[in-house]
This record gives C-alpha cells, sequence and structure tokens, in this order.
C-alpha cells in the first residue's frame, strides 16, 4: 500500500486537556472557544478566508494508539465498523469539525464550537460552503436512533488505547520549518 505523508499547517487549542469529557462533536461543543495557531509558511493562504463564517478543520488524532475496525460509538451500544462511525481509531487517524470561524489576527484563528484536544496538529482547513456541503433527503443508519443525544453526549475512555498503532508511526505535528 502507498505511504502519504503530511505536515501540521499548525496547532488548535481548546480547553480540552484530556479526552474524556470532550463532547463528541462540534454541536454539542456550542459556546466552547478555541484558536488554532498557524505556522509562518502557511499565512498566505489564510487571505479572503474571514469572509466566511464557518471552517472545515482536518486534523490528525495525534493522541490515538490503535486502530480497529470495528467500534462501539458513543452513541449506540452496538459495534459497527469503523467507516460507518466517526470513530477516532481510523486506519487514518484523520478527524473533521465543523467550527464557526471568529476572527483571524494575523497568525491565530479564534474559533467556536470545538470539539477537538488541545495540540492537535492540524492539517488542513476549508470553507463551508451551505451549496456545496449541506444536503438533502439525507439517510443516518444506525445514528437514527441516538440523535437526540448528540447534544448532551461527552467521551469517555473508549477509544484510549495503550497499544501502538499497527504500523508503528507517530505523528508529531511539528512545524515544517
Amino acid at each position: 500500500m502507498e505511504v502519504f505523508k503530511y505536515r501540521s499547517i499548525g496547532v488548535i487549542h481548546s480547553p480540552f486537556k484530556e479526552i474524556k469529557g470532550m463532547p463528541i462533536q462540534p454541536s454539542s461543543a456550542r459556546g466552547i472557544d478555541g484558536w488554532i495557531e498557524i505556522f509562518p509558511p502557511y499565512l498566505a493562504g489564510l487571505e479572503g478566508l474571514d469572509g466566511f463564517s464557518h471552517v472545515i478543520l482536518l486534523y490528525h488524532f495525534h493522541e490515538v494508539r490503535e486502530m480497529k475496525l470495528v467500534v462501539t460509538p458513543f452513541l449506540d451500544h452496538a459495534p459497527h465498523g469503523v467507516f460507518a462511525t466517526r470513530a477516532p481509531t481510523r486506519p487514518n487517524p484523520i478527524g473533521l469539525s465543523v467550527v464557526e470561524l471568529m476572527s483571524i489576527e494575523n497568525e491565530v484563528l479564534f474559533i467556536s464550537n470545538v470539539d477537538i484536544l488541545d495540540g492537535t496538529p492540524l492539517l488542513d482547513i476549508k470553507p463551508y460552503i451551505p451549496a456545496f456541503d449541506h444536503q438533502q433527503d439525507v439517510r443516518t443508519g444506525w445514528m437514527k436512533a441516538g440523535e437526540d443525544e448528540i447534544r448532551t453526549k461527552v467521551s469517555d475512555d473508549r477509544f484510549e488505547g495503550t497499544e501502538n498503532r499497527e504500523d508503528g508511526e507517530r505523528f508529531t505535528g511539528a512545524d515544517p520549518s
């Protein structure tokens, strides 16, 4: 299998110093503020972003230590394939959150509705564009039963693995410059 290498473009900061007790999605993190430090080589990429109210953050689950292809998600009691969930123990531990962009000041993006662990390496930012991103007539599979809990559910320790990832790699999120 081909191996890809990515660089962190910045670091996400939040009030969450440990995984247990964090909101499980931005919809359950309403009003929780954070900030993103963008590394100097990538600052020109922020041009024009201040006109958007929301952004999609792609980031590396840097504290994930193992991969599981079958998981029991926070909002269900039955096991599901990891690709049918938002669980962090993925073959490629990439997270996605849609957060509110409050402001940009120099190399710092101030954000709200943050459900991300402090110190998380940021891989990419994309503007949230309803005409592209909002879908009609959506099916939510097994998730339909747990939708009432989304705004109140927080994480527990079910995804805090102690084993190393299968490939032995650990992404540090170091500044590429």
